[in-house]
């Protein structure tokens, strides 16, 4: 990790000649020498003498050690107390958010010197009440940034994979969130010094800030002013030292800016771990893993309540791969969701039961939850680039996953993530597990989320389309890791996708969903050889064929889950309705041992 060398070397050497002030031999900043006030530079005084005849030079390098201190101190109190009221409400959102983010704002209220003014009449002038007013200002800045940075971060898929590898609220902030917005965040520290060695200035300037005769810029250059048509230069030496401490301190937060963003970092160098830690195995299979029933999920909206999910049901056993497919808006992705606790904040389970491994899921709390997301559920999220956390190393992310779940030594973390990485199929894994995502390719990223699913020995991975971004010899390739990875493991895996020839080379079973409905289901052989469902009957005509037939699209789209149909929900879109499917609502019907339809002329057809 390398930092720029100007902006650091400008800065280390203000502020050590300021340190050092009194090892420099310099003239006593207090002693004065009323005869030769305001003399021009010389030998014996290179920036001449102020208006009371006291040395300029030593009072610029004494000065600066107060306005440097009040500056760097004021605004790293701010930075503290305001990234963290920012991150805090930025996460957790709610009543949370309103008490500390409205608080803050109640500081914006006041002008800035009519607070000063207040502070220093209840605690009197100095440089301690100057610090304690200047955090106060800068507070609010801080923690807008950071409530911006959380809000635009949390929204990631990187965050929701926390989450789903069992991470508490508190390390998901400290090392997902806060990492992603540290750039902004040195960026308003740089500001905020800026800003507070100029207000130091101006309330010094007005008795407000350092007691004279402290020396400090700002008295300096308020004193200045008063004499400044008859020597001009005792005004020059102050601004000149205040613009250059602001340059060099706004280019070295720029630097650090700069390092972490993670195009910019090499490669670090570290040394080879040996693999070890065998991952634990699942429940063996044919025992019940997870069974849903009637699950129901309601949004909350301005024109009131949808619900895009209705009454699936599900089963999933222990060794099975169970497929869900369907178009694009048919719920297939907030089912899986529902299955990690992982809704959005606008969406819940209104109705319904879950059943993971005899645990009742919609009874957990989040205490709960996170011991079993990450551990025996997983979860591999669609698109692998926005779900790595592009600021951390490949090997640091999977490592995390597994301290997520165990106090392991952080050696033994890291030999298991290369492990992991090795177990993936991803080549000289020592060395991969130092990049960042930015340099794997797709189908490494991928193969690292499911390292990262893999890591705690899950008994059932809920996969949502990993397979879609990728091109067709990379997704063959993950499939046969999948595949390789249930017959090695014995693990249980939901695979959701809409591609029908994917979901036939891997799925044992298949849930074809509508509209947030389930409309068949059954062995995938069964069922893709002699669908009972118009809408499944429909998917397998719209696939490519291997004879090179055209594909025959579905017409008419998906309904918006808020519209509301009386019977069949594919009636509409459907080439076999009749009056009835349009009036009669439609419900599951088992019609053979492990086979349902949701179609009312399944027998006629």
């Amino acid at each position: 990790m390398r930092v720029a060398r100007a902006p650091v070397i400008a800065v280390t050497l203000i502020a050590g000649i300021a340190l050092l002030a009194p090892l420099l031999g310099l003239s006593d900043p207090i002693r004065m020498d009323v005869a030769h006030r305001m003399a021009s530079p010389s030998w014996q005084h290179p920036l001449g003498l102020d208006e009371f005849g006291r040395d300029e030079l030593s009072r610029i390098v004494w000065g600066a050690r107060v306005s440097l201190a009040v500056a760097l101190v004021s605004s790293l109190i701010a930075g503290i107390v305001g990234t963290m009221i920012g991150v805090v409400g930025g996460f957790l959102r709610g009543i949370v958010e309103l008490a500390l983010l409205r608080s803050v704002d109640v500081v914006l209220c006041f002008p800035p010197l009519l607070l000063a003014l207040l502070v220093v009449t209840l605690l009197g002038p100095g440089a301690k009440t100057l610090i304690l007013v200047l955090s106060v200002l800068y507070v609010p800045g801080f923690a807008r940034v950071a409530y911006a940075g959380t809000l635009s971060v949390r929204a990631h898929d990187y965050v929701e994979a926390m989450r789903a590898l069992g991470a508490t609220g508190p390390r998901i902030m400290l090392r997902t969130i806060l990492p992603n917005i540290i750039g902004p965040v040195l960026v308003q520290v740089s500001l905020a010094a800026a800003s507070a060695i100029v207000l130091e200035s101006g309330l010094s300037f007005l008795g407000l800030g350092v007691v004279p005769p402290t020396p400090s810029w700002g008295l300096a250059i308020g004193a200045a002013r008063a004499t400044m048509d008859q020597a001009p230069l005792l005004l020059l030496w102050p601004c000149l030292a205040l613009t250059a401490t602001i340059l060099a301190m706004n280019a070295l937060c720029d630097a650090l800016r700069d390092v972490f963003e993670p195009h910019s970092m090499p490669r670090g160098v570290g040394q080879k771990l040996r693999d070890l830690v065998a991952l634990s195995m699942p429940a063996p299979a044919g025992d019940k893993l997870l069974e849903l029933h009637d699950l129901t999920i309601a949004i909350e909206t301005p024109h009131g309540v949808i619900r895009p999910v209705r009454d699936v049901s599900l089963r999933v056993d222990a060794g099975e791969t169970l497929a869900i497919v369907g178009e694009s808006g048919s719920g297939k992705t907030l089912t899986g969701l529902a299955i990690l606790g992982l809704l959005p904040d606008a969406a819940r389970v209104v109705a319904g039961d879950a059943c993971f491994d005899r645990a009742e899921l919609l009874r957990l709390d989040e205490t709960a939850w996170r011991r079993l997301r990450g551990g025996p559920l997983a979860m591999v999220f669609q698109d692998p680039m926005s779900s790595l956390n592009p600021l951390h190393r490949i090997g640091a992310q999977i490592a995390e996953a597994i301290a997520a779940h165990g106090d392991l030594p952080a050696a033994v973390t890291k030999a298991r993530a290369v492990a992991l990485l090795r177990q993936v199929g991803i080549p000289d894994p020592e060395r991969r597990a130092k990049a960042f995502p930015h340099e794997l390719s797709g189908g490494m990223r991928q193969r690292v989320m499911i390292a990262m699913a893999i890591a705690n020995g899950p008994h059932l991975v809920v996969a949502d389309e990993p397979t879609a971004s990728l091109d067709v010899t990379i997704q063959a390739q993950v499939l046969e890791l999948l595949a390789e990875l249930k017959r090695e493991s014995g693990l249980a895996l939901i695979f959701i996708s809409h591609s029908l020839p994917v979901v036939a080379e891997i799925a044992d079973r298949v849930a074809v969903m509508y509209a947030g409905e389930v409309v068949e289901e059954g062995p995938v052989d069964a069922v893709f050889g002699a669908p009972l469902h118009p809408y499944t009957a429909a998917l397998l005509a719209s696939a490519p064929s291997e004879e090179g037939k055209p594909p025959l699209a579905i017409p008419g789209t998906v309904p918006s889950p808020d519209m509301v149909f009386p019977g069949c929900r594919f009636a509409p879109r459907c080439s076999h309705r009749v009056d009835r499917c349009e009036v009669e609502l439609a419900v599951m019907a088992k019609v053979a041992p492990g086979r349902s339809t949701r179609c009312l002329r399944w027998a006629e057809l």
